[in-house]
């Protein structure tokens, strides 16, 4: 590469960074691109150092054009993928948030499908942008967020039942890449369903089945402007600390409560730890009898191959 072609190619990089922060730079409360550069300059100027006015549009308008449209898409991706957290927190709030969040975490992937990646422990971090309700806000992103996840994560071959029994201390499970495993501070899995529900977001059915887990899917919906800007009216769950299971069965997501000693055995599996130890570290500080632990044992594992959530280590891609 000679000299004029390294300088060309600088200019072009130092273009695009350009570009891309202005376009990236959140909208006016009007919806339009803001007048001043990310670092201070006339944004008037910026927009004609590289891009020509024609004879309908200056060289501003036509840089916003740019500029709306990735905000567009951008809140819209998050407008679909947090529905129910909108509604705890109110649309007003729910926009200032999303402009904070995407400022902070700014689209870095070819895919719009990991935009929202950070969200939830960004409100977590950020208590600020979801009033009073901060802690079951995030727990409703958490489980929105988990959805996401569950739903389009690889799947590897499950381990039968017949399988499991052969295993002793000493060997090594691992979950089901789309099993997402969350301590919550609230029960707000049937919360999210229901604010689903009045969404009428849904492509098949939500319930309770007759195992007290919960299912979900939807599809991508679109903003209604005509909305109310206050968090729903529902009766909130009182706090509890809860712990669920986010997975997929037969392309439909569920949620399903867990026992605190059975999410610690879950989770333990998930960090790679012998079965002994596993075992061990969720029956922890438990209050369930000794005598019941065997029984407990068998049922959660008997439940857990039910579904499939048990394989090996290092298994094949279901592709």
């Amino acid at each position: 590469m000679n000299a004029e072609t390294m300088k060309h190619t600088g200019d072009l990089a130092r273009l695009q960074r350009e570009m891309a922060a202005a376009i990236m730079q959140p909208l006016t409360p009007q919806e339009g691109m803001q007048t001043t550069a990310p670092d201070g300059s006339s944004m008037v100027a910026l927009a004609e150092s590289f891009i020509a006015p024609n004879s309908r549009l200056t060289s501003f308008e036509r840089l916003e054009i740019y500029n709306r449209q990735y905000w567009f898409r951008v809140l819209g991706v998050l407008d679909e993928d947090f529905p129910a957290l909108r509604s705890v927190i109110g649309r007003q709030r729910f926009d200032a948030l999303c402009a904070a969040y995407l400022t902070a975490h700014p689209s870095r992937s070819f895919s719009l499908r990991n935009l929202g990646s950070k969200l939830p422990d960004w409100l977590a971090a950020h208590p600020e942008m979801a009033g009073q309700r901060h802690r079951l806000a995030v727990d409703v992103a958490r489980i929105e967020w988990a959805f996401v996840e569950a739903f389009d994560s690889a799947a590897h071959p499950p381990l039968t039942l017949d399988q499991i029994v052969t295993l002793d201390g000493g060997s090594r499970l691992a979950l089901q890449p789309h099993l997402r495993l969350m301590c919550l501070s609230y029960p707000a899995d049937d919360l999210v369903l229901e604010l689903h529900r009045r969404e009428k977001r849904q492509t098949s059915e939500a319930g309770v089945p007759a195992d007290g887990s919960s299912s979900v899917g939807w599809e991508a919906g679109v903003r209604n402007d005509k909305e109310s800007n206050a968090p729903a009216r529902l009766p909130w769950p009182q706090r509890r600390t809860t712990w669920i299971a986010a997975h997929r069965l037969d392309l439909v997501v569920y949620y399903h409560r867990l026992e605190r000693e059975e999410f610690e055995t879950l989770d333990a599996i998930r960090r790679g730890q012998p079965l002994s130890e596993a075992i061990q570290a969720g029956f922890a500080h438990s209050h369930i009898a000794a005598l019941r632990r065997s029984e407990r044992l068998r049922e959660w594992f008997t439940n857990w191959a039910a579904l499939g959530w048990i394989c090996a280590q290092e298994p094949e891609v279901l592709l």
